[in-house]
């Protein structure tokens, strides 16, 4: 259909390209890190109270603390926790993520996906001041690289130089490929922060600006009256925080194309030879669908003319994400779709088996051939709350729509309910697709929705005080916050198994069989011969099975306890599941 789009404007259009994704990338091992709360690595760099914003008295918090414990900084004013919540920083930069990598290899992470890391004010990166440039707190010179910032015309890449944050990113970058680990960063292509350097020329010199026709401008200043209050525009979903850039046509304009173009070449071939392998390895895009599709096919060929082997990943979280997955778009996608189907069956169990089947069926049939394996499957990001905790609240919408927000419990999971994480864990890692970890959740971390699910990450080199306080004041447990080596182990050992096991990676998935009284599931993976059986049970007891009429009545080993059963006795213990060869 889209050749013969195509074909209606240009006789002599070419057809697509079709779909494929980098080897690398099918079935990868993802990670999701939020810089600024992953690690302190150096203690000389920290944010200002200037450019965290915050009230007076202000300074870093400490990374240990009880969350919900406000700062002395913080109380005076606050009408609740949250007031000031989001002016607090922590320290996390660079430096803390090159320390762990080996943490991370360890794990078995086959590619980093990094929330922004270009110069903004707030603590999430999403309003960029400069796209050229790494944040200045996430380096180890944050005023060197502020007074080199003013050294240069933003608008002309020739005299963009390399700031200190800047160097120590593609140094990360280095020792990142060094262990066999690929670097994707987000990149924000609909909006910037009001710090950006075009909307601040904007904002200073009005229709007279040579960046006017950047930004969605609803009226100017009138020069001819003594009212300077009339400027106004687009602010992202109504934020004035984030100023929109124009389209027209479903591209952006020129100048902006121009210097996302520029921007795009920085990162992904730094030292400008024509060699990608000292850049990134792709990006996220933020808010995908909210760009017009010629801008992203425009963008598209850049990015497969610098590195071939590059991906993409669209941030779209319903149906519409198909659409935008193609040879000449994005190769993959951060599946939320997975997401909700995993927990409507898993956890809260408010749907049954023949649904659960038919929504990861419509999945795979709704993208191109292969694309499935290369689709970033997550249970908990930045935008939602974390996997332990939609297992403590179950049946809430996935990212607290339609539910008050003291109304969440903000507990750590039981015994119980670590069971059911590991039960999600198990199909996230054997299902069909890519399986991504957001920073944390394998150390055992819990929390609501943003902000919540932004904590500082739990290290074992360090003591966490006990969660005592609760946002609103309410009565709560004393929660031990330590890392919690048992669950990592259990992660690990997952990623081994992935990393182990082409048909894990690769291979095609088919259910076989199903029990929607029993809670039962079967399916398989299977890879040029070599076949994996998966057997999951989402009933609150134990459960037999015998599985000899599929794989014959044979002995066979469980991957992950490595004990061996016989097919025709397969006992599945409660909320668990049996991954079998």
């Amino acid at each position: 259909m889209l050749f013969a789009q195509c074909c209606m404007f240009n006789a002599f259009a070419q057809k697509p390209p079709e779909y494929k994704a980098p080897g690398w990338a099918n079935g990868v091992v993802w990670y999701q890190i939020f810089p600024e709360r992953f690690r302190d690595g150096d203690s000389t760099n920290q944010p200002t109270a200037q450019r965290a914003q915050g009230p007076a008295g202000w300074r870093p918090s400490v990374w240990t603390a009880d969350w919900y414990q406000q700062e002395e900084w913080a109380k005076n004013g606050a009408t609740d926790f949250y007031t000031y919540v989001n002016n607090r920083r922590y320290g996390g930069d660079l430096q803390g993520v090159i320390d762990k990598l080996d943490y991370l290899k360890d794990l078995g992470i086959g590619a980093i996906y990094f929330n922004p890391v270009f110069d903004a004010q707030s603590l999430h990166k999403y309003d960029a001041s400069y796209y050229h440039h790494i944040d200045r707190n996430f380096g180890p010179d944050p005023k060197a690289d502020e007074a080199l910032f003013a050294t240069e015309d933003h608008g002309n890449p020739a005299t963009w130089r390399w700031s200190s944050a800047d160097s120590l990113f593609l140094h990360l970058i280095k020792e990142a490929h060094r262990r066999n680990i690929k670097v994707v960063i987000d990149g924000v292509w609909n909006h910037t922060g009001t710090e950006f350097w075009a909307f601040q020329d904007l904002v200073q010199n009005g229709a007279q600006s040579k960046y006017k026709d950047w930004y969605v401008v609803k009226s100017f200043d009138d020069a001819q009256t003594a009212n300077k209050n009339e400027f106004d525009y687009e602010g992202w979903w109504g934020f004035k925080s984030l100023p929109v850039f124009k389209e027209e046509r479903e591209t952006l304009m020129p100048p902006v194309r121009d210097h996302i173009f520029s921007v795009t070449r920085r990162w992904m071939d730094p030292n400008g030879d024509g060699n990608p392998e000292d850049g990134i390895d792709g990006w996220r895009l933020d808010v995908a669908e909210e760009v017009g599709k010629e801008w992203w096919k425009e963008w598209h060929a850049l990015v497969r003319q610098i590195n071939p082997q590059a991906i993409t990943v669209a941030e779209i979280w319903t149906e519409k994400a198909a659409e935008f997955i193609a040879g000449d778009l994005f190769t993959s996608v951060m599946n939320y779709r997975f997401a909700y189907a995993a927990k409507d069956f898993l956890i809260d169990g408010s749907i049954d088996t023949k649904e659960f089947i038919r929504r990861l069926q419509q999945i795979e049939m709704d993208y191109p051939t292969g694309a499935a394996h290369a689709l970033q499957n997550l249970m908990d990001s930045h935008d939602a709350p974390r996997l332990a905790s939609l297992i403590v609240n179950p049946g809430r919408e996935y990212d607290r729509r339609g539910h008050p927000r003291d109304s969440f419990l903000v507990r750590k999971p039981t015994a119980a309910e670590r069971n059911v994480q590991k039960l999600v864990a198990t199909f996230q890692f054997t299902w069909a697709g890519a399986p991504m970890i957001y920073y944390g959740t394998e150390a055992g971390m819990w929390g609501a929705d943003d902000p919540d699910d932004r904590k500082p990450m739990v290290w074992a080199d360090m003591q966490f005080e006990q969660e005592t306080h609760h946002p609103f004041g309410a009565a709560r447990p004393a929660d031990d916050n330590n890392f919690d080596p048992q669950l990592f182990r259990f992660y690990q050992k997952l990623a081994q198994l992935r990393n182990s096991e082409p048909a894990l990676q690769r291979g095609s998935a088919q259910f076989v069989w199903d029990d929607a009284a029993k809670g039962l599931v079967l399916f398989t993976r299977e890879l040029n011969g070599e076949k994996i059986w998966v057997v999951i049970n989402r009933s609150s007891r134990a459960q037999q099975l015998d599985a000899s009429r599929w794989m014959g009545n044979k002995s066979v080993q469980e991957l992950v306890s490595g004990k061996k059963q016989r097919t025709a006795k397969l006992v599945i213990a409660p909320m668990a599941a049996l991954v079998l060869k």
